[in-house]
Parts: C-alpha cells; structure tokens; sequence
C-alpha cells in the first residue's frame, strides 16, 4: 500500500475514535473530574489546519504520550494521561495563573519559540535549563500566550494501558503515528497551511513536517502499527 493508503487508514481509526469518544475536547474545557485512562497516546489538531489530500477533516499537528521510561526510584509516583496534558495546558491558578512551564513541555517549548519568531519577541532565556523565579516572572507574559494557543487546540487520546519500558506500545504508537504523517523530506501529504503557526518556527524539521514534533518526523513507520492502533481504538 502507498503512504497516502496509509495515511487515509490512520485517519478512519481517528474518526473511529472520536466517535467512540463523543467528539474532541479543548483542554480550557477539560478537568480531572473526567473519567481520563491512567495511561494513553494524545492527538491534537488545530484551527486552520485542513487535511488536503486524505479526506476531510483536521489533520493531526501532535502526537505524544507520558510515563515511558521505568522509575528506578518507586518513590516517583508515575505520571498519568491527564497530568501530561495539564502540563501542555499550563496553569490555572498560583503565582503565574494562566502561564505554564515550557521545561516540563517541549510541546509549549516548540509553540513559544514560533511565537517570539513571529512577533519579533527577544527572550533570551527560552532554551535554558534554569528554573528560577526571576526567569519565570520574564517569561510569563510568553508563557501566556503560548497557554492561549495550546488551550484550544483540539484533542482526542486512545487508551493504551502498558507499562513504561522500552516496549512500550504506547511510545510505539507514537513513533509510527508521527513517522507516518510527517512530511519531513518526502512527499507532501496534507501540508500545513500558510498561515500555520508552525512555520514561524526555527526549528526546520517542524516547519518541514508540518508537526508540533521533531522525534521520529524523519524515520521510517512500520506499517503493521495501523492493525495495532486499530485495535486499541476498538477497545475503546
């Protein structure tokens, strides 16, 4: 089968899946309260962002998940679903309400650094490590508007409830899902639009993949991965 097969399959198990779960969510309506899978796989589409060749329908910009690497320490509480995505929504309330920590989210990292491109913002301590309250006050103004952006994106998951390791069929899902989808280097198949926020970015693998990701948009996808995700989806 071609990528464009492919392609169009991946998207017939997503359409599946918002069906199974009622539509898509907009993490600024989203709480705790909901009945979230302690483990899963994210999608997030974005407004503007038109499949152009497989279908109808928005084409996924992210794929990601949580909790894969195996805790030597068993004091770690394990990370679930809901707070990987809390982490890419921000914060609500405390001393930066409506902020967020892009060092605990390349998803806001990769968003905020396309926003200072685009509106010619210089914050010169964006990609570094430090943690600091004097960093955090500088940065907040940034960190909300990368919150606004990331808050209305939609989203669907699928459960995939397996144990963080090297095996993990979680991660597998992700990296084939991304290698599949991105345009990175190769035919393009539903691109991003002009007006994608993505393009602003420095980053020339998410410019040219049309993705919110820089892992795996230049690997090459196992295509029994579709048969897996299908049956995940399935389960739902």
């Amino acid at each position: 089968m071609t990528r464009l097969e492919d392609v169009i399959r991946f998207y017939n198990a997503v359409s599946n899946l918002e069906q199974k779960l009622g539509g898509k969510r907009i993490l600024r309506n989203c709480h705790g309260r909901v009945d979230w899978p302690k483990r899963g796989v994210y999608f997030f589409f974005e407004e503007g962002e038109i499949r152009k060749h497989s279908g109808i329908g928005q084409r996924v910009v992210r794929v990601g998940t949580h909790a894969i690497k195996k805790k030597s320490n068993t004091k770690n509480t394990e990370r679930t679903l809901w707070d990987r995505l809390i982490e890419h929504r921000g914060y609500l309330k405390g001393q930066f309400p409506g902020g967020g920590d892009h060092r605990a989210s390349v998803f806001r990292k990769h968003v905020g650094f396309a926003i200072l491109n685009r509106d010619k913002i210089i914050c010169d301590t964006w990609d570094k490590d430090s943690i600091s309250t004097k960093y955090k006050t500088s940065e907040y103004e940034i960190e909300k508007k990368v919150s606004k952006h990331i808050k209305i994106m939609p989203f669907l998951w699928v459960e995939v409830d397996d144990d963080p390791g090297p095996d993990s069929m979680r991660k597998y899902i992700e990296k084939n899902s991304i290698a599949l989808l991105s345009n990175y280097e190769r035919t393009q198949i539903d691109p991003p639009s002009e007006n994608w926020l993505g393009q602003y970015s420095k980053n020339e693998k998410i410019r040219k993949s049309g993705f919110w990701n820089d892992e795996h948009t230049d690997e090459k996808y196992d295509q029994n991965f579709l048969m897996i995700f299908d049956k995940f989806v399935s389960q739902m």
